[in-house]
């Protein structure tokens, strides 16, 4: 089986200039390019040129139209990464019909939450049809039941459809392309109704501005296709510049991440993305490794969004793979979010990772980015990644809770404005409403600051925590906590709770990996005080077995569903008594919970 080319010789490059998912996929049919799918052993399993994968399409629509599904109705996808799930999304644009990408279970062992999840995305949606494969079909059924979901199959299912009476009926540029739920959506997910002119927009904008795509660009992808940056950013918008895209499931990575760096090896990938667990996955994996079994010399952007950026992580990164060639000026930091479809800011290509570096008591207490004095010592700084500047016909604001514009260095809420943003929350009124505002801008909920016109994120409003009047932010502690050898990278959640007296108190929850109780209660030790080290405070120290924390659809640590597990009791205890006092510390409560 042969890969898709990397190039159409007889097709001119065209980045972006469509008003339509389905004219970009007519032009891009006409050429060679495609995507390629890889087992979990990194072998190729499946390859569709984007010919192909209209032709599937069309024929697909003509009987979904058949069926007798409403124009607009809603068709859910599990989405997960094989050919059949970027048929059926076409399909369901050439047939009229708003495709809802459904996300795969996350967490092992959670196949109730999974379907808790699906249940409220499947009301939310008011889904009529419903498409997963043969493995996945049993999940789907049974988070529908009673839902009221005319058709519910597997891809032969709804290929076993007669096509007799049906005619394809394209959306056009005036409507709508899919309905996005966000990665935090739970039983009551809020759901972006991205349009057809948001997509093709923000498409053309990553292309030509972002990722400045030439020709010989060749995209690797292992990001689930249910959350925005895996199916626009490797998926869409690759589509609509005609772009090979190499796949790799979520989980083949997370298993084997060297399977990530060997396909772009192998293959000449020039394109990838990762949040910085995915970097950080790598190193791990590779520690008795020189890093030079790869040949990643022809990465131009490496790509990193979705969540903090980390820059140790990154310089790690730099130093594990300099033999194979990477270039730490590869890496582009980026911000987005689905309520803009995708990309808002980018960095400069070739720019590398470049850091801000403030005093720490100033953003704490003043909620202004003071730069640090190169002497300042790291206990008393805290550095944070430039994202870049917004797109072409975007832009940005900095707002305080009175809706007024900060100055350069003030911290405050992070506000867009452009064309690729939603019209609102599908069927939701009370949620648009807080997040779109009276002007027109939208509430990213994210904070941050500007600094020479570039968007610098601290952090999400809602986990900010407020301590004796100081603004903490939780990923600073959850850092500081998987410093320590006995923590894994991912394992901690910091949030606060009002005690008695209604004031904050901060909680850190960690996944423990030992088992030995005298050993936990030195893990809880080194807890407490490495939390004081960093911010001053003290905390409850909670231990809770592997795989306690809950994950959004992203992979981002859900620190919303740690605090309700505490606040509920539902985290499992397997005794709790005080560790032994600390000096100058005051002495931390422990909850230790079933061993790993």
């Amino acid at each position: 089986m042969q890969l898709t080319a990397t190039t159409n010789a007889d097709l001119a490059f065209r980045i972006g200039e469509f008003e339509t998912l389905t004219d970009g996929l007519d032009y891009a049919a006409k050429g060679v390019t495609g995507c390629n799918f890889f087992s979990p052993r990194g072998k190729i399993a499946d390859v569709l040129t984007y010919a192909e994968i209209r032709q599937r399409a069309v024929d697909l629509a003509v009987r979904l139209d058949a069926s007798g599904l409403k124009r607009g109705s809603r068709f859910g996808l599990i989405a997960e990464t094989n050919a059949s799930f970027v048929v059926f999304f076409y399909a369901c644009q050439y047939a009229g019909l708003i495709p809802v990408p459904l996300p795969l279970s996350i967490n092992l062992g959670g196949h109730e939450s999974h379907v808790t999840r699906l249940r409220g995305m499947i009301a939310a949606a008011d889904l009529s049809a419903a498409m997963a494969s043969v493995d996945m079909l049993p999940t789907l059924r049974e988070a529908a039941e009673g839902s009221g979901v005319e058709l519910i199959g597997s891809p032969d299912d709804f290929y076993g459809l007669t096509p007799v009476g049906g005619d394809p009926r394209p959306f056009d540029k005036t409507e709508a392309c899919y309905l996005q739920y966000s990665s935090g959506s739970t039983t009551q997910p809020r759901g972006v109704l991205v349009t057809q002119r948001a997509i093709t927009s923000n498409g053309r904008a990553i292309g030509q501005h972002g990722l400045r795509l030439r020709p010989g660009d060749r995209a690797t992808s292992w990001l689930p296709l249910y959350h925005d940056m895996g199916l626009v950013g490797f998926c869409l918008a690759p589509m609509l510049s005609q772009v090979s895209i190499d796949y790799l499931a979520t989980s083949t990575f997370a298993l084997r991440p060297r399977t990530w760096l060997k396909t772009m090896s192998d293959h000449g990938g020039t394109i990838s993305f990762s949040p910085t667990f995915g970097y950080e996955l790598c190193v791990r994996r590779m520690a008795n490794s020189n890093g030079g079994e790869f040949d990643l010399s022809r990465w131009r952007i490496a790509g990193i969004g979705g969540e903090m950026v980390r820059p140790d992580v990154l310089d790690a990164f730099v130093d594990t793979f300099a033999n194979s060639g990477f270039d730490r000026t590869a890496f582009l930091p980026s911000y987005g979010l689905a309520e803009a479809t995708l990309a808002v800011s980018f960095t400069e290509i070739g720019a590398g990772v470049r850091v801000d570096r403030v005093d720490r008591d100033a953003y704490e207490r003043t909620g202004k980015a003071v730069p640090a004095p190169r002497t300042t010592p790291a206990s008393s700084a805290r550095s944070f990644v430039l994202c870049g500047r917004v797109m072409p016909g975007y832009e940005s604001e900095i707002r305080n809770d009175e809706d007024q514009v900060l100055a350069e260095r003030d911290i405050g809420r992070v506000c867009i404005k452009g064309p690729s943003l939603m019209d609102g929350y599908f069927r939701n009124a009370e949620a648009t409403r807080a997040t779109i505002l009276a002007d027109g801008w939208l509430d990213t909920g994210d904070m941050g600051y500007l600094l020479d016109d570039e968007i610098v994120i601290t952090g999400r409003r809602k986990d900010m925590i407020i301590c004796n009047g100081r603004n903490i932010w939780p990923q600073d502690l959850e850092w500081a906590v998987e410093s320590l050898p006995a923590v894994r990278s991912g394992c901690a959640a910091a949030f606060s709770v009002n005690d008695d007296h209604d004031e904050e108190r901060v909680v850190v929850v960690v996944e423990c990996y030992v088992n030995d109780p005298e050993k936990q209660q030195e893990l809880v030790k080194d807890i407490a005080a490495i939390i004081h080290r960093t911010a001053g405070v003290h905390c409850e120290v909670v231990l809770v077995p592997a795989r306690s924390l809950v994950y959004t659809s992203s992979g981002k640590l859900s620190r919303a569903a740690a605090k309700t597990q505490y606040l509920d009791g539902s985290i499992r205890l397997l005794h709790a008594e005080p560790a032994g006092p600390e000096p100058h510390l005051e002495q931390p409560r422990l909850a230790v919970s079933a061993g790993a």
